[in-house]
């Protein structure tokens, strides 16, 4: 099969190293990829989200199946555009059309979604600039702390979490008044706040059935502690030490098989992947958001443990056999550390050479945001690597991703080095 890859981060890099890894895969592209897909893959200057040039080089290279990696294209309905063209009736693509991805281009609808289904998750409102003052009102007589989210994509910034009514009205303000988060927080759900601890699980699905790939934790906040302003996420351990037996059977039965059945009741097609963003409060599972891709750092830690062919599985999610699927996971420990640029997550520096990389061992390097100009590589973004290392033990692991994460070196360099503080 002749592969088209969509995105340039971890991810995406993630992705490239495990498809590499199926006898299924021939010809393997990523638009636009990175200085670390291009030595495992072709990459292509192609914007994700430009549908009408991904069409053209679709036909042009024979591509059979398209992997949108990011959730822009998606939410823009990428995979309607391409399934419209009469040229592409063969062509899997890998990724929900418009509709599907609703459930995480907006917040509302994802909340409305979950209770028409009964599926856990926080009590929320919605409100816009036309019910500014009753959405001040909620606030004002709402339990602290208060969750406040835009209601559109935002790159994983979209929540401020709020500890005084004061600040709850003055974000809120900001929020839709002010666009603090662009035209994603036209639109604000408030939410009240759960006290647990988080984790994330994906499945890979045809709307009907799925298949469960392995659970994560990731780290968003900047600092140690869980400290500072949220990132696109700073580390990522798998397994989960919490997610017993006891617990994943809730969550499937709870979470997962609704809302499969959902998606099938409304009619709403889903071809792709389903990241179930979770916290369990007490011994029960609640969802926090659901996303239409797989997540990133996460991907870095979960693709390392499965060992059963993912581009097969993608087949035959895309051909209506995913029911004779099974997926194999590595039972050791994966832990990716994210290394990146000095003030991430706010203004930061590109064009940093990156060096000790070729002396790394036993470590995987995922390339995040990086560039490759006369034959340095340079890095191109906030997040820069994520090092992920195998281990018997999740100290293991972490102590051999730490240990890379001194060898690779570039100017302004940080990381944290305590992920995995909350997990035994």
């Amino acid at each position: 099969m002749n592969i088209l890859l969509l995105g340039s981060g971890g991810r995406e890099h993630a992705f490239v190293w495990k498809l590499k890894q199926s006898t299924l895969c021939e010809a393997l592209y990523v638009a636009p990829g990175n200085a670390g897909t291009t030595s495992m893959a072709t990459n292509v200057a192609l914007d994700p989200n430009d549908a009408a040039a991904i069409a053209a080089f679709v036909k042009k290279n024979h591509i059979h199946m398209v992997i949108c990696g990011p959730e822009e294209p998606l939410v823009r309905g990428l995979a309607d555009k391409l399934k419209a063209d009469p040229e592409l009736e063969k062509l899997h693509f890998f990724g929900p059309g418009a509709e599907g991805a609703q459930l995480e281009g907006s917040k509302d609808f994802s909340k409305r979604f979950m209770a028409r289904h009964n599926i856990p998750t926080a009590a929320y409102q919605t409100f816009s600039r036309e019910s500014l003052a009753a959405g001040i009102a909620y606030l004002e007589q709402h339990d602290l702390p208060i969750v406040l989210k835009a209601d559109g994509l935002a790159a994983g910034k979209g929540v401020v979490i709020c500890q005084s009514t004061a600040e709850a009205v003055q974000v809120f303000r900001e929020m839709i008044e002010d666009l603090k988060f662009g035209e994603a927080s036209a639109q604000v759900v408030v939410e009240a706040f759960l006290d647990g601890i988080e984790l994330s699980m994906f499945v890979i699905t045809n709307g009907k059935e799925y298949l469960l790939l392995p659970e994560a934790k990731d780290y968003k906040r900047i600092g140690e502690g869980d400290t500072g302003p949220n990132t696109g996420g700073m580390g990522a351990v798998s397994p989960v030490s919490f997610a017993d037996a006891a617990f994943m059977d809730k969550v499937d039965k709870r979470i997962i098989q609704p809302t499969i059945t959902g998606l099938a009741t409304e009619g709403i097609a889903y071809t792709g992947f389903i990241f179930f963003g979770l916290i369990k409060v007490g011994n029960e599972p609640f969802v926090i958001e659901y996303n239409a891709r797989m997540g990133d750092p996460e991907t870095e830690v979960v693709l390392p443990r499965l060992k059963s062919d993912l581009l097969g599985h993608l087949l035959a999610a895309c051909e209506d056999r995913l029911g004779a699927e099974e997926a194999v996971f590595d039972p050791r420990y994966a832990c990716t550390i994210m290394l990146v640029s000095a003030g991430y997550p706010g203004a930061y520096e590109k064009g940093k050479v990156i060096t000790g990389m070729a002396e790394l061992r036993g470590t995987l390097c995922f390339h995040a945001g990086t560039k490759a100009e006369d034959g340095v590589v340079l890095s191109n973004g906030g997040r820069v690597l994520a090092l992920t290392s195998y281990g018997a033990t999740k100290a293991d692991a972490l102590q051999k991703s730490f240990v890379a994460a001194e060898m690779v070196q570039f100017e302004g360099k940080n990381y944290r080095r305590d992920i995995g503080f909350d997990l035994d």
